[in-house]
Protein backbone atom coordinates (compact mmCIF):
# COMPACT_ATOMS: atom_id res chain seq x y z
CA UNK A 1 0.00 0.00 0.00
CA UNK A 2 1.33 3.50 -0.37
CA UNK A 3 0.87 4.48 2.99
CA UNK A 4 3.52 1.52 4.16
CA UNK A 5 6.29 3.06 1.46
CA UNK A 6 5.79 6.98 2.83
CA UNK A 7 9.44 7.67 4.49
CA UNK A 8 10.30 10.81 7.13
CA UNK A 9 10.77 13.92 5.91
CA UNK A 10 14.37 15.54 7.21
CA UNK A 11 12.83 19.37 7.39
CA UNK A 12 13.97 20.45 11.16
CA UNK A 13 16.73 22.16 11.38
CA UNK A 14 18.91 23.16 13.96
CA UNK A 15 17.09 26.03 15.25
CA UNK A 16 14.16 23.92 15.24
CA UNK A 17 15.88 20.61 16.90
CA UNK A 18 16.92 23.00 19.88
CA UNK A 19 13.42 25.30 19.93
CA UNK A 20 12.03 21.30 20.82
CA UNK A 21 15.29 20.47 23.29
CA UNK A 22 13.73 23.45 25.37
CA UNK A 23 10.20 23.52 24.57
CA UNK A 24 9.74 19.78 25.77
CA UNK A 25 12.07 20.80 28.94
CA UNK A 26 10.08 24.00 29.99
CA UNK A 27 6.15 22.84 31.08
CA UNK A 28 5.02 23.90 34.40
CA UNK A 29 7.87 22.50 37.00
CA UNK A 30 10.05 25.77 37.28
CA UNK A 31 6.77 27.52 38.71
CA UNK A 32 6.08 25.35 40.62
CA UNK A 33 8.38 22.59 42.16
CA UNK A 34 10.85 25.04 44.16
CA UNK A 35 8.30 24.96 46.86
CA UNK A 36 8.41 21.01 47.40
CA UNK A 37 12.49 21.16 47.14
CA UNK A 38 12.50 23.91 49.98
CA UNK A 39 10.09 22.57 51.46
CA UNK A 40 12.70 19.60 51.67
CA UNK A 41 16.22 21.08 51.98
CA UNK A 42 15.77 24.20 53.75
CA UNK A 43 17.66 26.96 52.82
CA UNK A 44 18.28 28.98 49.46
CA UNK A 45 21.97 27.59 48.91
CA UNK A 46 20.84 24.04 48.90
CA UNK A 47 17.40 24.98 46.84
CA UNK A 48 20.46 26.16 43.98
CA UNK A 49 21.96 23.18 45.02
CA UNK A 50 19.66 20.73 43.50
CA UNK A 51 19.06 22.63 40.39
CA UNK A 52 22.81 22.84 39.58
CA UNK A 53 22.86 19.09 40.86
CA UNK A 54 20.08 18.25 38.10
CA UNK A 55 21.53 20.66 35.40
CA UNK A 56 25.14 18.99 35.69
CA UNK A 57 23.33 15.71 35.57
CA UNK A 58 21.12 16.81 32.37
CA UNK A 59 24.05 18.34 30.52
CA UNK A 60 26.08 15.46 30.79
CA UNK A 61 23.37 12.61 29.94
CA UNK A 62 22.61 15.35 26.91
CA UNK A 63 26.41 15.96 25.91
CA UNK A 64 26.60 11.78 26.31
CA UNK A 65 23.88 10.78 23.63
CA UNK A 66 25.44 13.52 21.49
CA UNK A 67 27.62 10.17 20.80
CA UNK A 68 24.67 7.79 20.26
CA UNK A 69 22.50 10.14 18.27
CA UNK A 70 25.77 10.67 15.56
CA UNK A 71 26.49 6.83 15.68
CA UNK A 72 22.01 6.18 15.20
CA UNK A 73 20.46 8.70 13.39
CA UNK A 74 17.14 7.27 12.95
CA UNK A 75 13.55 7.58 14.39
CA UNK A 76 13.55 6.22 17.47
CA UNK A 77 16.61 7.56 19.38
CA UNK A 78 17.10 5.89 22.74
CA UNK A 79 14.81 2.70 21.87
CA UNK A 80 17.52 2.41 19.51
CA UNK A 81 20.32 3.04 21.53
CA UNK A 82 19.23 0.47 24.09
CA UNK A 83 18.89 -2.11 21.13
CA UNK A 84 21.72 -1.57 19.72
CA UNK A 85 23.99 -1.22 23.12
CA UNK A 86 22.03 -4.11 24.64
CA UNK A 87 19.78 -6.38 23.31
CA UNK A 88 15.93 -6.37 22.19
CA UNK A 89 14.58 -7.04 25.32
CA UNK A 90 16.09 -3.95 27.75
CA UNK A 91 14.72 -1.74 24.36
CA UNK A 92 11.20 -3.16 24.85
CA UNK A 93 11.21 -2.25 28.34
CA UNK A 94 12.22 1.26 27.85
CA UNK A 95 9.52 1.37 24.97
CA UNK A 96 7.02 -0.31 27.16
CA UNK A 97 7.64 2.06 29.97
CA UNK A 98 7.95 5.12 27.51
CA UNK A 99 4.74 4.01 26.66
CA UNK A 100 2.38 3.00 30.05
CA UNK A 101 4.68 5.40 32.11
CA UNK A 102 7.03 8.08 30.84
CA UNK A 103 5.75 9.68 28.12
CA UNK A 104 2.24 9.58 28.38
CA UNK A 105 2.06 10.01 31.97
CA UNK A 106 4.45 13.31 31.60
CA UNK A 107 1.80 14.44 28.69
CA UNK A 108 -1.00 14.06 31.09
CA UNK A 109 0.76 15.95 33.93
CA UNK A 110 1.68 18.60 31.56
CA UNK A 111 -1.98 18.83 30.39
CA UNK A 112 -3.30 18.86 33.91
CA UNK A 113 -1.14 21.66 34.52
CA UNK A 114 -1.94 23.51 31.56
CA UNK A 115 -5.66 23.22 32.72
CA UNK A 116 -5.06 24.17 36.16
CA UNK A 117 -4.02 27.72 35.45
CA UNK A 118 -6.42 28.08 32.81
CA UNK A 119 -8.61 28.01 35.67
CA UNK A 120 -6.98 31.06 36.99
CA UNK A 121 -8.89 32.85 34.18
CA UNK A 122 -11.91 30.86 33.67
CA UNK A 123 -12.89 29.61 37.24
CA UNK A 124 -15.48 27.40 35.88
CA UNK A 125 -12.44 24.91 34.93
CA UNK A 126 -10.87 24.58 38.46
CA UNK A 127 -9.71 21.11 38.90
CA UNK A 128 -11.87 21.64 42.20
CA UNK A 129 -15.16 20.88 40.54
CA UNK A 130 -16.96 18.44 39.59
CA UNK A 131 -18.15 17.89 36.36
CA UNK A 132 -19.15 14.15 36.20
CA UNK A 133 -18.91 11.81 39.18
CA UNK A 134 -19.07 7.84 38.96
CA UNK A 135 -18.67 7.10 42.18
CA UNK A 136 -15.35 5.10 41.92
CA UNK A 137 -14.16 7.90 40.17
CA UNK A 138 -15.40 11.67 39.91
CA UNK A 139 -13.98 14.18 36.96
CA UNK A 140 -13.40 17.70 37.17
CA UNK A 141 -13.68 19.91 34.19
CA UNK A 142 -9.75 20.65 34.45
CA UNK A 143 -9.40 17.18 33.57
CA UNK A 144 -11.57 17.26 30.51
CA UNK A 145 -9.68 20.50 29.47
CA UNK A 146 -6.53 18.67 29.68
CA UNK A 147 -7.86 15.88 27.51
CA UNK A 148 -9.26 18.27 24.83
CA UNK A 149 -5.32 19.99 24.31
CA UNK A 150 -3.84 16.55 24.11
CA UNK A 151 -6.19 15.68 21.36
CA UNK A 152 -6.17 18.81 19.66
CA UNK A 153 -2.16 18.70 19.92
CA UNK A 154 -2.81 15.68 18.62
CA UNK A 155 -4.64 16.59 15.86
CA UNK A 156 -1.90 19.13 14.56
CA UNK A 157 0.73 16.42 15.00
CA UNK A 158 -1.10 14.20 12.76
CA UNK A 159 -1.40 16.81 10.26
CA UNK A 160 2.71 16.75 9.35
CA UNK A 161 5.62 17.94 10.96
CA UNK A 162 5.64 21.03 9.34
CA UNK A 163 2.57 21.70 11.68
CA UNK A 164 3.95 20.62 14.62
CA UNK A 165 7.32 22.29 13.95
CA UNK A 166 5.27 25.79 13.82
CA UNK A 167 3.74 25.39 17.48
CA UNK A 168 7.00 24.38 18.42
CA UNK A 169 9.48 26.79 18.10
CA UNK A 170 6.74 29.92 17.95
CA UNK A 171 5.40 28.61 21.84
CA UNK A 172 9.09 27.71 22.88
CA UNK A 173 10.23 31.12 21.99
CA UNK A 174 7.71 33.16 23.50
CA UNK A 175 7.86 31.32 26.57
CA UNK A 176 11.77 31.43 26.66
CA UNK A 177 11.46 35.53 26.35
CA UNK A 178 8.96 35.24 28.99
CA UNK A 179 10.44 33.69 31.33
CA UNK A 180 13.56 35.75 30.84
CA UNK A 181 11.62 38.76 31.56
CA UNK A 182 10.11 37.40 34.51
CA UNK A 183 13.40 36.96 35.88
CA UNK A 184 14.70 40.93 35.07
CA UNK A 185 11.69 42.34 36.40
CA UNK A 186 12.10 40.06 39.37
CA UNK A 187 15.72 41.33 40.16
CA UNK A 188 14.52 44.90 39.57
CA UNK A 189 12.31 44.24 42.36
CA UNK A 190 14.85 42.40 44.32
CA UNK A 191 13.83 43.48 48.03
CA UNK A 192 17.19 43.64 50.17
CA UNK A 193 15.75 42.38 53.52
CA UNK A 194 14.01 39.19 52.15
CA UNK A 195 17.58 38.80 50.25
CA UNK A 196 19.60 39.52 53.09
CA UNK A 197 18.07 36.98 55.15
CA UNK A 198 17.47 34.21 52.85
CA UNK A 199 21.04 33.59 52.67
CA UNK A 200 22.04 34.34 55.83
CA UNK A 201 22.04 30.73 56.56
CA UNK A 202 22.47 29.50 53.02
CA UNK A 203 24.04 26.31 53.58
CA UNK A 204 21.84 24.83 56.57
CA UNK A 205 19.97 21.92 55.19
CA UNK A 206 16.91 20.90 57.01
CA UNK A 207 13.61 20.57 56.54
CA UNK A 208 11.11 23.71 57.18
CA UNK A 209 7.87 23.45 58.56
CA UNK A 210 4.99 25.76 57.78
CA UNK A 211 5.55 27.26 61.28
CA UNK A 212 8.58 28.78 59.77
CA UNK A 213 11.35 26.49 62.23
CA UNK A 214 13.73 24.05 61.07
CA UNK A 215 13.97 20.61 61.69
CA UNK A 216 16.90 18.09 61.97
CA UNK A 217 18.48 14.94 59.11
CA UNK A 218 20.83 12.80 59.85
CA UNK A 219 23.32 12.35 57.47
CA UNK A 220 21.41 9.43 55.54
CA UNK A 221 17.95 11.50 56.01
CA UNK A 222 20.00 14.39 54.57
CA UNK A 223 21.09 12.61 51.33
CA UNK A 224 17.49 11.15 51.21
CA UNK A 225 15.94 14.78 51.31
CA UNK A 226 17.95 15.99 48.38
CA UNK A 227 17.37 13.02 46.51
CA UNK A 228 13.66 13.68 47.60
CA UNK A 229 14.22 17.47 46.49
CA UNK A 230 15.46 16.43 43.33
CA UNK A 231 12.16 14.47 41.87
CA UNK A 232 10.63 18.11 41.07
CA UNK A 233 13.93 19.54 39.07
CA UNK A 234 14.57 16.26 37.71
CA UNK A 235 10.56 15.60 36.12
CA UNK A 236 11.30 20.21 35.14
CA UNK A 237 14.15 19.16 33.19
CA UNK A 238 13.49 16.08 31.81
CA UNK A 239 12.38 15.17 27.82
CA UNK A 240 15.23 17.12 26.31
CA UNK A 241 16.15 13.53 24.71
CA UNK A 242 13.01 14.03 22.81
CA UNK A 243 14.95 15.20 19.81
CA UNK A 244 16.38 12.00 19.58
CA UNK A 245 13.32 10.49 18.28
CA UNK A 246 12.49 11.93 15.12
CA UNK A 247 16.00 12.32 14.13
CA UNK A 248 14.64 10.63 10.49
CA UNK A 249 12.91 14.16 10.74
CA UNK A 250 16.10 16.45 11.45
CA UNK A 251 18.92 18.08 8.46
CA UNK A 252 22.04 16.58 9.30
CA UNK A 253 21.13 14.80 11.96
CA UNK A 254 24.49 13.42 12.81
CA UNK A 255 26.10 16.83 13.37
CA UNK A 256 22.37 18.78 14.61
CA UNK A 257 21.01 16.87 16.91
CA UNK A 258 24.00 16.60 19.51
CA UNK A 259 24.36 20.27 18.73
CA UNK A 260 20.68 20.65 19.91
CA UNK A 261 20.97 18.78 22.95
CA UNK A 262 23.81 20.75 24.09
CA UNK A 263 21.87 24.12 23.51
CA UNK A 264 18.99 23.30 24.75
CA UNK A 265 20.12 21.63 28.07
CA UNK A 266 22.28 24.88 28.61
CA UNK A 267 19.92 27.36 27.75
CA UNK A 268 17.22 25.94 29.80
CA UNK A 269 19.48 25.16 32.95
CA UNK A 270 21.02 28.80 32.75
CA UNK A 271 16.96 29.86 32.78
CA UNK A 272 16.04 27.67 35.96
CA UNK A 273 19.23 28.76 37.72
CA UNK A 274 18.36 32.08 37.47
CA UNK A 275 14.07 31.56 38.11
CA UNK A 276 15.28 30.41 41.37
CA UNK A 277 17.70 33.08 42.49
CA UNK A 278 15.11 35.52 41.82
CA UNK A 279 12.21 34.19 43.72
CA UNK A 280 14.77 34.36 46.87
CA UNK A 281 14.99 37.75 46.10
CA UNK A 282 11.02 38.23 46.05
CA UNK A 283 10.13 35.69 48.92
CA UNK A 284 11.02 34.74 51.94
CA UNK A 285 12.00 31.10 51.83
CA UNK A 286 8.71 30.22 54.22
CA UNK A 287 6.71 31.73 51.29
CA UNK A 288 8.32 29.72 48.64
CA UNK A 289 7.60 26.25 50.71
CA UNK A 290 4.70 27.11 51.55
CA UNK A 291 3.03 29.04 48.52
CA UNK A 292 -0.48 28.50 47.80
CA UNK A 293 -0.79 25.05 46.13
CA UNK A 294 2.75 25.45 45.58
CA UNK A 295 2.37 27.75 43.01
CA UNK A 296 6.00 29.78 43.94
CA UNK A 297 5.89 31.79 40.36
CA UNK A 298 2.25 32.95 41.36
CA UNK A 299 3.13 34.14 44.61
CA UNK A 300 6.55 35.94 43.28
CA UNK A 301 4.42 38.03 40.04
CA UNK A 302 2.16 39.00 42.87
CA UNK A 303 5.03 40.91 44.52
CA UNK A 304 6.82 41.60 41.75
CA UNK A 305 3.21 43.33 39.52
CA UNK A 306 0.55 43.46 42.10
CA UNK A 307 -2.80 41.93 41.38
CA UNK A 308 -2.00 41.45 37.64
CA UNK A 309 0.57 38.81 38.79
CA UNK A 310 -1.37 36.00 38.90
CA UNK A 311 -3.09 36.44 35.50
CA UNK A 312 0.15 37.34 33.70
CA UNK A 313 1.77 33.85 35.51
CA UNK A 314 -1.23 31.90 34.30
CA UNK A 315 -0.70 33.20 30.75
CA UNK A 316 3.06 31.93 30.68
CA UNK A 317 2.45 28.82 32.05
CA UNK A 318 -0.34 28.04 29.71
CA UNK A 319 1.82 28.96 26.39
CA UNK A 320 4.90 27.09 28.47
CA UNK A 321 2.58 23.32 28.78
CA UNK A 322 1.16 24.12 25.78
CA UNK A 323 4.09 24.03 23.58
CA UNK A 324 5.91 21.81 25.90
CA UNK A 325 3.16 18.77 25.27
CA UNK A 326 3.51 19.98 21.49
CA UNK A 327 6.90 18.53 21.57
CA UNK A 328 6.27 15.95 23.64
CA UNK A 329 3.03 14.67 21.51
CA UNK A 330 5.40 15.06 18.25
CA UNK A 331 8.36 13.09 19.04
CA UNK A 332 6.76 9.92 21.26
CA UNK A 333 4.90 8.38 18.39
CA UNK A 334 8.72 7.96 16.64
CA UNK A 335 9.17 5.55 19.72
CA UNK A 336 6.41 3.02 18.59
CA UNK A 337 6.99 3.49 14.88
CA UNK A 338 10.73 1.83 15.69
CA UNK A 339 9.19 -0.78 18.09
CA UNK A 340 6.31 -1.73 15.48
CA UNK A 341 9.08 -2.02 12.53
CA UNK A 342 10.77 -4.64 15.51
CA UNK A 343 7.28 -6.15 15.54
CA UNK A 344 7.19 -5.19 18.80
CA UNK A 345 4.23 -2.91 19.22
CA UNK A 346 0.78 -2.39 17.09
CA UNK A 347 1.85 -3.46 13.39
CA UNK A 348 -0.26 -0.07 12.23
CA UNK A 349 2.43 2.56 14.06
CA UNK A 350 4.80 1.47 12.30
CA UNK A 351 3.33 3.04 9.39
CA UNK A 352 3.33 6.61 8.10
CA UNK A 353 -0.16 8.55 7.01
CA UNK A 354 -0.30 10.45 4.05
CA UNK A 355 1.44 13.43 6.05
CA UNK A 356 4.47 11.24 6.61
CA UNK A 357 4.00 10.91 9.83
CA UNK A 358 3.20 8.08 12.64
CA UNK A 359 -0.42 9.08 12.67
CA UNK A 360 -1.37 5.05 14.38
CA UNK A 361 1.35 6.06 16.69
CA UNK A 362 0.03 9.31 17.74
CA UNK A 363 -3.54 8.78 18.28
CA UNK A 364 -2.70 5.31 20.52
CA UNK A 365 -0.47 7.64 22.45
CA UNK A 366 -3.17 10.15 23.04
CA UNK A 367 -5.95 7.59 24.19
CA UNK A 368 -3.45 6.65 26.86
CA UNK A 369 -2.56 9.95 27.96
CA UNK A 370 -5.99 10.63 28.46
CA UNK A 371 -6.35 7.90 30.44
CA UNK A 372 -4.08 9.13 32.56
CA UNK A 373 -5.49 12.40 32.85
CA UNK A 374 -8.33 10.65 34.51
CA UNK A 375 -6.47 9.03 37.02
CA UNK A 376 -4.23 10.52 39.02
CA UNK A 377 -2.51 13.80 40.28
CA UNK A 378 0.57 15.88 39.26
CA UNK A 379 2.37 14.98 41.91
CA UNK A 380 1.70 11.15 42.12
CA UNK A 381 3.03 10.88 37.95
CA UNK A 382 5.84 13.11 38.86
CA UNK A 383 7.24 10.97 41.49
CA UNK A 384 6.79 7.76 39.38
CA UNK A 385 8.32 9.30 36.04
CA UNK A 386 11.33 10.43 37.60
CA UNK A 387 12.74 6.93 39.45
CA UNK A 388 11.93 4.96 36.14
CA UNK A 389 13.20 8.10 33.87
CA UNK A 390 16.78 8.50 35.40
CA UNK A 391 17.10 4.44 35.78
CA UNK A 392 17.09 4.46 31.82
CA UNK A 393 19.58 7.29 31.24
CA UNK A 394 21.48 5.61 33.60
CA UNK A 395 21.36 2.32 31.04
CA UNK A 396 21.80 3.94 27.82
CA UNK A 397 24.62 6.41 28.98
CA UNK A 398 26.08 2.48 30.22
CA UNK A 399 25.74 1.84 26.38
CA UNK A 400 28.24 4.18 25.49
CA UNK A 401 30.73 2.01 27.27
CA UNK A 402 29.47 -1.17 26.02
CA UNK A 403 29.25 0.22 22.16
CA UNK A 404 32.52 1.50 22.21
CA UNK A 405 34.10 -2.00 23.43
CA UNK A 406 31.32 -4.02 20.91
CA UNK A 407 32.36 -1.75 18.10
CA UNK A 408 35.86 0.07 18.28
CA UNK A 409 35.63 1.21 14.60
CA UNK A 410 32.59 2.18 14.22
CA UNK A 411 31.96 5.49 12.99
CA UNK A 412 31.49 8.15 15.81
CA UNK A 413 31.21 11.71 14.04
CA UNK A 414 31.10 13.22 17.67
CA UNK A 415 32.46 11.48 20.84
CA UNK A 416 30.86 11.88 24.76
CA UNK A 417 32.05 15.18 25.89
CA UNK A 418 34.70 14.25 29.45
CA UNK A 419 34.30 10.62 28.54
CA UNK A 420 34.79 7.87 30.22
CA UNK A 421 34.88 10.82 33.36
CA UNK A 422 31.48 12.91 33.33
CA UNK A 423 29.50 9.31 31.69
CA UNK A 424 30.22 7.50 35.05
CA UNK A 425 29.84 10.36 37.54
CA UNK A 426 25.99 10.51 35.80
CA UNK A 427 25.96 6.87 36.89
CA UNK A 428 27.11 7.25 39.93
CA UNK A 429 24.38 9.98 40.71
CA UNK A 430 22.07 8.37 38.92
CA UNK A 431 22.40 5.02 41.24
CA UNK A 432 22.34 7.23 44.39
CA UNK A 433 19.15 9.34 43.26
CA UNK A 434 17.43 5.78 42.66
CA UNK A 435 18.35 4.21 45.91
CA UNK A 436 17.61 6.89 48.33
CA UNK A 437 14.10 7.43 46.22
CA UNK A 438 13.37 4.04 46.98
CA UNK A 439 14.42 4.18 50.71
CA UNK A 440 12.43 7.60 51.50
CA UNK A 441 9.86 7.64 48.65
CA UNK A 442 8.91 4.05 47.71
CA UNK A 443 5.00 4.74 47.45
CA UNK A 444 5.39 5.89 43.74
CA UNK A 445 8.97 5.01 42.70
CA UNK A 446 7.88 0.75 43.02
CA UNK A 447 4.41 1.36 41.03
CA UNK A 448 6.70 2.68 38.26
CA UNK A 449 9.31 0.26 38.44
CA UNK A 450 6.87 -2.33 38.55
CA UNK A 451 5.37 -1.70 35.35
CA UNK A 452 8.57 -1.72 33.57
CA UNK A 453 9.23 -4.92 34.71
CA UNK A 454 5.54 -6.16 33.42
CA UNK A 455 7.19 -5.44 30.30
CA UNK A 456 9.37 -8.73 30.79
CA UNK A 457 6.40 -11.53 30.08
CA UNK A 458 4.48 -9.16 27.42
CA UNK A 459 7.91 -9.13 25.53
CA UNK A 460 7.97 -13.06 25.28
CA UNK A 461 4.84 -13.15 24.53
CA UNK A 462 4.39 -10.67 21.82
CA UNK A 463 7.69 -12.50 20.33
CA UNK A 464 6.54 -16.29 20.75
CA UNK A 465 2.89 -14.70 18.95
CA UNK A 466 5.97 -13.08 16.43
CA UNK A 467 7.14 -16.86 16.02
CA UNK A 468 4.17 -18.92 15.59
CA UNK A 469 2.98 -16.49 13.25
CA UNK A 470 5.88 -16.69 11.36
CA UNK A 471 5.90 -20.49 11.50
CA UNK A 472 2.52 -20.56 10.36
CA UNK A 473 2.72 -18.20 6.91
CA UNK A 474 6.10 -20.61 5.78
CA UNK A 475 4.49 -23.45 6.33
Amino acid sequence: MKENTMQFKPTLKLMDATMLVAGSMIGSGIFIVSADITRNVGSSGWLLVVWLITGFMTLTAALSYGELSAMFPKAGGQYVYLKEAYNPLVSFLYGWSFFTVIQTATIAAVGVAFAKFTAYLIPSLSEDLVFLDFGFISISPAQLLAIVVIVVLTYINSRGVNSGKTIQTTFTLTKLLSLFGLIIFGLFFLDKEIWKSNWENMWTLAPLSVDGSLGTYTTLAAFGAIAAAMVGSIFSSDSWHNVTFIAGEIKNPAKNIGLSLALGTIIVTILYLLTNVMYTGVLSLHDIAYADKDRVAVASANVIFGTSGTIIIALMIMISTFGCNNGLIMAGARVYYSMAKDNLFFKKAGTLNKNAVPGFGLWIQCIFACLWCLSGKYGDLLDMISFVVVLFYMLTIFGIFILRKKRPDADRPYKAFGYPVLPIIYIIMGLAFCTLLIIFKPKFTWPGLIITLTGIPVYYLVTFLNKNKKEIGNS
